[in-house]
């Protein structure tokens, strides 16, 4: 019970769902279900996800800037958009995401809230993270996740990775873009990244870490198990993926 008290949320927090996205690993799946939650839900909700080789660009970076496109195409590395700004990101199965998701009078998204129960577990699993000045999670000095935000009238996103055991070479490999093509585009700040696995000489699967990282966090907001996705918002999450990678397959041609 103490360890329970130790990890509770705020008083105030009004997380109501924990969905899990496990058997979704397809990047723009992803996005889109982070657009769903963000423009039609109204409850405040938390997304646990990883996706396959994928690079994901701010809303505001241009691609030939931030990407190697010939070597993520040879390596079938997907790049997608999302909502929020900020820089490219590297993802894969070695890569867990997370993503608040609330009304926006709740918290200020500019507010470090949202990671504190990133930071107060990921201490709890033995990682002594701190919170960076671009709000990245920093371990033994170098970074184990990347933030970013999208706020809209009504609702407020906020997400971030957490490197497991990603491929940090491929991660290297593929964010290696031409700079000199970036025009008005936002630029990527490069930081010295590590895993988390390695952080902890440990040779856990990222499965098993996700999966006990997910229990601490039901634990953290008292719910008592992970809240389904329902049909009719599955094919609303496909209707809206639909439409986005119409808009990828113009965003990528124009690379």
């Amino acid at each position: 019970d103490s360890v329970n008290r130790g990890l509770g949320a705020p008083e105030d927090s009004t997380l109501q769902q924990l969905l899990h996205s496990t058997e979704w690993t397809t990047p723009v799946r992803n996005c889109a279900l982070e657009e769903y939650m963000v423009t039609e839900r109204h409850d405040d909700v938390l997304l646990l996800y990883r996706n396959t080789p994928s690079v994901i660009l701010g809303r505001n970076q241009t691609v030939a800037a931030e990407i190697d496109g010939d070597f993520c195409r040879a390596h079938g590395i997907e790049v997608v958009r999302r909502l929020s700004g900020g820089g490219a990101v590297y993802h894969d199965l070695g890569n867990i995401n997370y993503a608040f998701v609330s009304n926006k009078e709740a918290s200020p998204v500019l507010d470090r809230d949202f990671l504190r129960p990133v930071v107060t577990l990921l201490q709890v699993l033995g990682v002594e993270a701190t919170v960076g000045k671009r709000k990245e999670l920093l371990a033994g000095g170098r970074k184990i996740s990347g933030t970013a935000s999208h706020v809209t009238r009504n609702r407020q996103l906020f997400h971030g990775t957490l490197l497991h055991r990603t491929d940090l070479h491929m991660l290297e490999q593929a964010l290696r873009g031409d700079r000199t093509a970036r025009g008005k585009g936002v630029a990527s700040v490069p930081s010295p990244v590590a895993n988390i696995a390695e952080l902890l000489h440990s040779d856990e699967t990222t499965e098993a870490f996700l999966e006990r990282f997910g229990a601490l966090l039901l634990q953290y907001y008292g719910l008592s198990g992970y809240s389904p996705i329902s049909p009719n918002e599955t094919e609303r999450i496909a209707q809206i993926e639909r439409i986005r990678r119409r808009k990828q397959q113009a965003d990528n041609h124009g690379e």
